[in-house]
């Protein structure tokens, strides 16, 4: 049940009275229902946005509270769109906003949508929260938000509640972690994605029931390794193999120094004490497993 922004508690009073955002939040005339731990993230989001010319698009957006509180937050200089399944929302162009009627997980909707209005520069998506709904509007985003602009997915606590159909292996929240590996993959040791996204997305940032996708194709770009001069790299013991078999290791640094300095035999002494090695693999399991419960 939802309540009003002065029966909030001491503390979350506190994390929130100094925001602008929640200071145009309480005195909107239209409804709009926000969980009071958004507003935090809203700022450390949007704040660099105000006074620019973007398009802003939120989806789910009935009442119409939440667009009037945007407006006001980015300023006239900002083109604010909002998507609701609803035609009454319809109701809401008199005030000036553009309002489209839509399915969010109907790709023929936003091919419909993106050509009408051009590439955006922040989607709010605050729409029906199931997972196909989450996972289409974001792909279908990403492909049509300018550089620098970012994709908010929010309420992805329902990526672990049953009238969602969750926990499940198709949920948004998995997706989200799907992205981790895919823009990884950037990285020449990694293996390569076959998912475009890689070229698209910047970064993924997660909050308390938020996904923030960065789109920024010119930064998303594959890791090259530096070497700022040419002096010689000095040949120095790779240390990272002692904690797994230090009797070897200190063996080998004792007696045997001079094969760190063989390119090839370093890359075997590597493979085999560590990570590749399956008795490394099973000191790891019972030695982190506590950090995964």
């Amino acid at each position: 049940m939802a309540i009003y922004p002065k029966d909030l508690s001491e503390e979350s009073l506190e994390l929130n009275s100094s925001l602008k955002l929640f200071q145009i939040y309480k005195n909107l005339k239209h409804v709009s229902i926000k969980c009071d731990t958004y507003f935090q993230v809203y700022e450390e989001l949007f704040n660099k946005y105000i006074g620019k010319k973007i398009t802003f698009v939120e989806i789910g957006v009935l009442h119409g509270g939440s667009l009037f509180m945007w407006r006001e937050y980015f300023g006239k200089n900002a083109r604010i769109i909002g998507i609701d399944l609803n035609d009454k929302a319809k109701e809401l162009e008199k005030y000036g906003f553009e309002i489209f009627i839509g399915s969010q997980s109907d790709k023929n909707f936003w091919k419909s949508f993106y050509n009408k209005v051009g590439k955006i520069d922040i989607l709010l998506d605050d729409g029906g929260h199931g997972n196909e709904q989450q996972i289409i509007t974001l792909n279908e985003a990403i492909q049509n938000t300018n550089d620098d602009g970012i994709i908010v997915i929010e309420d992805t606590h329902t990526s672990y509640l049953k009238k969602f159909g969750n926990p499940s292996k198709h949920s948004f929240i998995n997706y989200s972690k799907y992205l981790i590996d895919v823009i990884n993959s950037r990285f020449p040791e990694v293996k390569k994605s076959n998912n475009n996204l890689k070229n698209k997305i910047y970064s993924v940032f997660f909050y308390e029931s938020i996904v923030s996708i960065k789109v920024n194709s010119k930064k998303s770009i594959e890791t090259t390794l530096l070497k700022n001069n040419e002096n010689e790299i000095l040949q120095f013991i790779d240390l990272r193999t002692t904690d797994h078999f230090p009797k070897i290791s200190n063996y080998i640094d004792k007696n045997l120094p001079y094969l760190h300095k063989i390119p090839i035999i370093r890359k075997i002494i590597r493979y085999f004490f560590y990570s590749h090695n399956f008795v490394v693999k099973i000191k790891h399991y019972f030695k982190l497993n506590k950090y995964f419960k």
